[in-house]
């Protein structure tokens, strides 16, 4: 029997985490995959895992500091994209793979994705985006086949990604203007929804995650 892939949910104190295992774990279950779900914040597991998950809920700063506080935790996930492990960050997890943040002063991200965080423009609207939203697909892509027509993603976010490049941007939402919903470069992917609450749409998506198999690296 084949060796189950592994999965590593990265723990830095960031949140969603138990959701986001189960809902990895389901997408496994539904697609027929044979998989293996650790949450973990040791540098060593997250090098040997084959697809990378990471969480995030709150502000960029504060997750950033998070990350940083684990020794050697953030090293070990630019290793092992670097050797090609396909990752995936999730909200805030997202908004990490961006160069920088604007909230709570300017903080550095991991630099994969053009672009910064920085406060929603949504005239009239409540901020934080909270709810369901319609996900306008830009381009094809594994890791957004089999969607269905108007797919819908759960977003809660006050700071969205913004002056990144199209060639990144696989889905966005419309809240008061464009909002980038889903960006991927090489073998790394973000959405700035929460695929673990987005029911069959999230579930799909994760499924993909999983099988994907990235033609390019960082």
């Amino acid at each position: 029997m084949a060796q189950p892939l592994s999965i590593a949910v990265v723990d830095y104190e960031g949140g969603n985490l138990a959701s986001a295992a189960r809902a990895a774990l389901r997408a496994a279950e539904l697609s027929g995959r044979n998989a293996s779900v650790i949450i973990t914040n040791e540098p060593a597991a997250v090098r040997q895992a084959d697809r990378i998950i990471l969480p995030g809920q709150g502000a960029f700063a504060d997750c950033a500091r998070g990350l940083e506080a684990i020794p050697g935790l953030k090293d070990a996930i630019l290793q092992a994209v670097a050797k090609s492990t396909p990752f995936l960050g999730i909200c805030v997890g997202m908004q990490l793979m961006a160069e920088r943040g604007l909230e709570h002063g300017v903080t550095e991200g991991f630099g994969w994705i053009a672009g910064e965080i920085a406060p929603m423009d949504a005239p009239g609207l409540r901020l934080p985006q909270m709810g369901w939203n319609e996900l306008e697909l830009l381009q094809p892509h594994p890791l957004t086949q089999g969607l269905g027509p108007a797919p819908h993603g759960y977003f809660v976010h006050s700071y969205a990604l913004r002056n990144t490049t199209e060639d990144t941007l696989l889905a966005s939402a419309d809240y008061g203007g464009r909002v980038p919903a889903m960006v991927c470069r090489g073998n790394v992917a973000g959405t700035q929804f929460h695929v673990e609450k987005s029911q069959t749409v999230g579930l799909k998506i994760l499924a993909n995650f999983l099988a994907w198999q990235p033609e390019a690296t960082l």
